[in-house]
């Protein structure tokens, strides 16, 4: 039973012989037999990140509504949620914690003939799953955490399934490419952010030369995009923010905005590694079961305290600073929210930092730009630039931040003052820690699974894209 052929693979096996071979030369045969596989993992990819964005608003529309109409019982939900997310994960795949691209970078690293029979733990559908429940609940529970991270490593394990269930004789691609593909496709789909998928692999997923993979992560990008693009419309994450841009001595501004901001997120990840290393002091069930629920009772306080605000994405008070022209934002928001995304992450549960961390930004960059007295017509602007400079200081991925905030707002004319901004922003983060915060988490992921005994995986023969 173990070497019969999974339905999957009898269909793909039945498309070859009966459609394929009879209409195609061997050659192009062989190129459509080695890219089929990667077309059904972004299809997939597309809906299952379709379908995870809608629940995602659900449980926070949830989280949101519990806290308005019954702000005292916070003390109870958000403490059971972080208890039962973090639960879920330690018992059923450790793996899924956090949020889901260190994980796929170490997969990436350990995609190799000795060792890639290991990235299983990382990266197999059992984590995906987990990965999604995890999230979920957490978020129900007022977590300050978003999807992008969790979206990017659920179609890893995707593209890493389906590479491994082809049918015996098919060519296929290398371990590595599959999941470099995979990890495109997902920024693609859950930001509708084509170019921001291609930047990111080229910038943070691997050092490889993208020649190695350009027709895989092109071809998945599309297909994942346009997937979610049916089904949810041609939809901006953000929208159509008004931005004047200025030149001459406000550049001058754009480059303070973006080395505050880069510092900041640069302390953030800092934060985030210290308070990782504090919690692995507690060893048994009890004593980290006691530190999460102490961390969904400390921001359970925030949110009765503050309001919806101090939880959840973040999203809302980004469209609120950038189309309501609500530039009154509460001096103390910034470090309430920096509060809630430390103790979500270190909960132990699954949940990303992108689309908090762009929040975390957005809100430092009114606040800032207040600050500094800039106009109105130039505080949307100092906004954006303050969301590419924050998710810099923390991720170091310069490129793909301006890119991504680029393509959610289609703000095209900011693009250079964009750019500016994240490479300001890498050179002022780098004064603080010269390694990425993700770095840091991969090498410890990569420790974690070389520890884990070896699954029984088939080797197969790799072959590269063109």
């Amino acid at each position: 039973m173990a070497n019969r052929p999974s339905r999957y693979a009898q269909v793909l096996a039945w498309l070859d012989q009966h459609i394929i071979k009879r209409l195609y030369t061997e050659r192009v045969r062989r190129i459509i037999l080695q890219s089929l596989p990667f077309w059904v993992a972004s299809l997939l990819t597309g809906l299952v990140a379709v379908g995870y964005e809608e629940l995602f608003v659900w449980a926070e529309k949830t989280s949101f509504t519990w806290i308005q109409d019954h702000p005292i019982l916070t003390f109870i939900t958000t403490p059971v949620a972080f208890l039962a997310a973090w639960f879920v994960v330690a018992k059923l795949a450790p793996a899924a914690r956090g949020s889901g691209i260190p994980q796929v970078m170490a997969g990436i690293e350990l995609s190799n003939p000795t060792t890639h029979g290991r990235t299983a733990y990382l990266l197999s559908m059992r984590v995906a799953i987990v990965k999604v429940l995890s999230s979920v609940v957490l978020l129900i529970g007022g977590g300050v955490i978003g999807r992008e991270g969790p979206t990017i490593q659920i179609s890893a394990a995707i593209f890493r399934a389906i590479n491994r269930l082809q049918p015996a004789g098919w060519p296929q691609l290398s371990r590595q490419i599959a999941l470099v593909t995979g990890g495109a496709a997902g920024l693609a789909a859950a930001f509708n952010t084509p170019l921001g998928g291609i930047v990111f692999v080229v910038e943070e997923l691997t050092q490889t030369h993208i020649t190695r993979f350009r027709t895989a992560v092109f071809t998945a990008v599309i297909i994942a995009g346009m997937t979610a693009q049916a089904i949810q419309g041609p939809y901006l994450y953000l929208g159509f923010p008004k931005v004047t841009v200025s030149t001459g001595w406000f550049l001058g501004v754009i480059v303070l905005v973006a080395m505050v901001a880069g510092l900041a997120g640069a302390v953030f990840a800092k934060a985030l590694l210290w308070v990782n290393d504090f919690r692995r002091r507690f060893r048994t069930v009890g004593e980290q079961a006691a530190w999460v629920a102490a961390c969904g009772l400390v921001l359970a306080g925030l949110a009765y305290l503050i309001g919806t605000d101090a939880v959840g994405t973040g999203k809302p008070i980004i469209n609120r600073l950038l189309f309501q022209n609500d530039h009154l934002t509460a001096w103390y928001l910034f470090p309430v929210r920096f509060a809630g995304m430390a103790l979500s992450y270190s909960s132990g549960a699954a949940g990303g930092i992108f689309a908090t961390s762009l929040s975390a930004g957005a809100i430092l960059g009114d606040g800032l730009a207040r600050l500094i007295q800039v106009t109105p017509s130039d505080t949307n602007l100092v906004i954006l630039v303050s969301m590419v400079s924050f998710l810099t200081g923390v991720v170091r991925s310069p490129f793909t931040a301006a890119i991504l905030v680029l393509e959610m707002t289609d703000r095209h004319s900011a693009i250079f003052q964009l750019l500016l901004g994240g490479l300001m922003a890498q050179g002022a983060a780098s004064l603080i820690d010269p390694v990425s915060f993700y770095e840091h988490l991969k090498a410890g992921f990569v420790r974690e699974t070389m520890a884990q005994p070896l699954s029984n995986e088939p080797k197969e023969k790799e072959i590269e894209a063109d």
